[in-house]
């Protein structure tokens, strides 16, 4: 029975309390008989469950990044897969939530709500990860407002099985540091989807290549020129959520590992028995505590100030995605041999956590954001 406890903390409000329990309710039967062999139909098959369940219309404007946050630790526990399937409809549609004109907000929102459309956003490059200023697509903007769209982007989530693309290309007629943000639909001539990307942790992943694409005015998102406020604030709502997911991954690790080691018999008494075993348990147990302060003072302050939270949420993502890799690694320890079998539950969360550490800034760059907010000058991370 996994520890609720966390939801009497006074960062919630009644409402999330019973998102946080109907959702663990339906995840439950809903997402057991889950096949993962086929991760493209695996993927397609959540978003529908996930948009017919009602789950997904908290995934879109208005955002309450509480009620995200709860959302991915709640089925990142029962399955890591049912939560990417969430969060890319969330982070793929969030510049549309947050910066969409009324027009973008009412063609696209429904349908990922509805789970009938898959959202995708395309940010990263193979030559502008972390440092996203680096991005060398580039659109050229028409006399009639429409736009062009050319370059490549890589390790997209949702890749191959997206409906639409939000793209952040680099607008040179702007300026040095202009950039634009445009929605693309699958479809759109000129859209390649180049390769695909295996990972440990399977997922649809994708390199896409843009050649003469041409877009109309009407898929601008926010103001021209910029395009970056419209990456870098959705980044500073969803960044938390990553840091939820990964506590939802430490906390079903947690669980495993003491249901196991009550069970499990060693030299005539169970392991739980074991002082060595007990401080691993304490200090896993207080990993996973310390990270849901993190993610969810985050998330309170993001929903209560309605302000930029770039420094609580980077401290959230590190910490909670650091900690849940050293939790789920002891729980593999603890499990022995059992632990690194294939299929096993803590094996899958073994592979499913690691890239956690990584996608939407990496740990290094999480300690850049927070230095970048303690020392006065520039951001070292911009």
């Amino acid at each position: 029975m996994p520890d609720t406890s966390f939801l009497s903390w006074p960062f919630f409000e009644p409402r999330h309390r019973e998102l946080a329990r109907a959702l663990d309710a339906w995840a439950g039967p809903a997402l057991a008989a889950v096949d993962h062999h086929d991760v493209d139909a695996s993927c397609r098959h959540l978003v529908r469950s996930l948009g017919e369940g009602g789950w997904l219309r908290h995934a879109i404007a208005p955002l309450d990044v509480r009620t995200l946050c709860l959302s991915r630790e709640t089925l990142a526990r029962h399955d890591p897969l049912a939560d990417f399937a969430f969060a890319m409809q969330g982070l793929g549609a969030g510049p549309i939530s947050l910066f969409g004109s009324a027009d973008l907000q009412a063609k696209y929102l429904p349908r990922v709500a509805a789970g009938s459309a898959i959202a995708a956003f395309a940010l990263s490059e193979p030559d502008a990860g972390s440092d996203v200023m680096a991005m060398r697509t580039t659109a050229t903007r028409a006399a009639d407002g429409s736009w062009r769209l050319d370059g490549e982007k890589t390790w997209i989530s949702n890749g191959g099985i997206a409906d639409f693309y939000v793209v952040f290309a680099r607008w040179p007629e702007g300026g040095e540091r202009s950039f634009v943000a445009l929605v693309v639909d699958a479809g759109n001539p000129g859209l390649e989807v180049a390769s695909r990307i295996d990972t440990v942790a399977p997922h649809p992943l994708a390199h896409l290549r843009f050649t003469n694409c041409q877009v109309p005015a009407t898929a601008l998102v926010g103001e021209a020129g910029k395009g970056m406020r419209a990456a870098l604030g959705t980044l500073d709502v969803f960044r938390s959520t990553v840091g939820a997911a990964a506590l939802g991954m430490a906390r079903r690790a947690l669980d495993e590992s003491v249901a196991f080691m009550q069970a499990r018999q060693v030299f005539g008494q169970p392991l739980a028995t074991f002082q060595l075993t007990q401080a691993r348990l304490a200090g896993m147990a207080t990993d996973v505590d310390t990270s849901a302060l993190l993610v969810y003072r985050a998330a309170w302050t993001r929903d209560t100030t309605g302000a930029r939270v770039t420094r609580e949420a980077a401290m959230a993502k590190w910490q909670a995605t650091e900690a849940a890799q050293r939790t789920i690694d002891s729980a593999v320890q603890l499990h022995g041999a059992r632990g690194v079998q294939v299929g096993g539950i803590v094996e899958r969360l073994y592979r499913d956590i690691r890239a956690l550490r990584i996608y939407e800034g990496t740990s290094e760059v999480q300690q850049l954001v927070i230095a970048g907010q303690l020392l006065p000058g520039p951001d070292p991370s911009r």
